[in-house]
């Protein structure tokens, strides 16, 4: 019991308003429950294809293109608290009018005004976590706010399964209603949302710059380069947990895959729960660029196992199990390993930025990915899936190389260790100016 609290003693000492948000998180994905059964509504609802699914999701994330770019720059230039709630109060409506109506064309295009709202508060969300910690606290707080969204995921994708064939038009009213909570607790509860000033020696790659567009950042830094390209391979893969897995469950199932595919999503949340401050605790001490690649290999096996042992149920646990924990690993890694490594005048921009690329390689991905499943079969459509994550691993280890030599203040004596474990990491101190090129 000890050793529990102990774990969960890691996320003590942040500032109240991270605590909120992480409530505010919880609350939300306490109703998501119909995005993860976008596949299954397309395709048993709606009676369309794996090419015309795919083709109406890469359209969404074309759609959706604008409000990551445009939600970035609000979040650089407005109050990113106001932003999440003004996108959050549009999002509560679009789901409110889909419980209302019939499910038809309508109830995507308004799942997909609701999105748009999700998208456009999502870098103010994550800008706002960064400027409410210091460097050293950067994980732990990313790592409770990823926390707090599996709490709340937990039961959502099973009792979607279970709501899917004759009460769906509930998952959307309680979408809605999570929502609400959500944004009024963070509208009520969140008063002081000033940076939090960072005078450490790791943070001089952080520091403000004025008059400097976000393409001028990334030119000067082109190991996020590397990075973002890497990630957006990752995610494009990643995503295929909720297209590939649930069709082929529901090939193999029929409409009891919806039921199979709720309870594996809801095991995925639990896992999360469940590991995300172990593998937070344990490898504490590791670089982000080393926990990226992990998560990257960890997926391609959970993926793997998925595929050799389809149509046994029980395997899809354990599959999900090995997808999780590549998962967490990722997800811990990623927020911490942007922020540390751009000014902080700059990262509503760069999560645009990042957001804008995932979406074009995802979509490509969808397209390419829906059109092998229809014409050459499941196990093309996943050679390419495999393929992504393959190239995301190259990409990484070429990360892993050159991101020490771009940020050396990141680093301890051992090359893979934070200076907040190393004592010794003074010995890596360039000037200022080298720092920031």
């Amino acid at each position: 019991m000890k050793s529990i609290l102990g774990l969960f003693s890691q996320y003590r000492g942040l500032k109240k308003e991270i605590y909120i948000l992480f409530f505010g998180r919880m609350v939300t994905n306490l109703g998501s429950m119909v995005w993860p059964m976008l596949t299954m509504i397309l395709n048993q609802k709606l009676g369309l294809g794996a090419f015309t699914i795919s083709a109406v999701m890469v359209g969404a994330m074309l759609f959706l293109m604008p409000a990551h770019l445009l939600g970035g720059k609000m979040a650089d230039k407005l109050n990113k608290k106001m932003i999440i709630v003004w996108c959050d109060l549009f999002s509560i409506v679009c789901y409110i009018i889909c419980s209302a109506i019939p499910l038809s064309y309508v109830s995507i295009g308004l799942m997909l005004g609701a999105a748009i709202g999700q998208n456009m508060e999502h870098p103010a969300y994550n800008a706002l976590v960064a400027d409410l910690t210091t460097t050293k606290d950067r994980e732990r707080a990313y790592s409770l706010q990823y926390l707090g969204a599996n709490l709340g995921l937990v039961l959502s994708p099973t009792i979607a399964g279970l709501l899917f064939k004759d009460f769906l038009w509930l998952s959307f009213l309680i979408s809605g209603l999570a929502i609400a909570c959500s944004t009024v607790l963070i509208f009520f509860r969140i008063k002081d949302i000033t940076p939090v000033e960072d005078k450490s020696e790791e943070a001089v790659y952080q520091r403000a710059q004025t008059g400097i567009s976000i393409y001028s950042i990334l030119k000067r830094n082109k190991v996020i380069l590397i990075y973002l390209v890497g990630a957006a391979l990752y995610s494009a893969a990643y995503q295929q947990y909720n297209y590939l897995m649930p069709f082929d469950m529901g090939k193999v199932h029929g409409e009891n895959g919806a039921v199979i595919f709720g309870t594996v999503a809801s095991l995925n949340c639990i896992a999360v729960v469940v590991f995300t401050p172990i593998i937070t605790q344990v490898f504490r001490r590791i670089s982000e660029p080393w926990k990226l690649l992990t998560g990257i290999l960890l997926i391609a096996a959970g993926y793997v196992t998925f595929l050799l042992l389809l149509g046994r149920v029980p395997a899809y646990y354990g599959a999900m199990l090995l997808f999780t924990w590549g998962e967490v690993f990722h997800t811990i890694a990623g927020g911490p390993y942007l922020t540390k490594r751009v000014p902080a005048s700059h990262r509503g921009r760069i999560n645009g930025v990042t957001s804008v690329l995932g979406t074009v390689i995802q979509a490509s991905c969808a397209l390419i990915v829906g059109r092998l499943y229809d014409n050459a079969g499941r196990i093309s459509a996943w050679s390419m899936v495999l393929s992504l994550l393959a190239v995301a691993a190259v990409l990484t280890a070429v990360l892993i190389l050159r991101d020490k030599k771009a940020y050396p203040r990141l680093y301890g004596r051992l090359g893979w260790l934070t200076p907040s474990e190393d004592a010794d990491s003074s010995s890596h101190e360039p000037d200022a100016q080298t720092a920031e090129k």
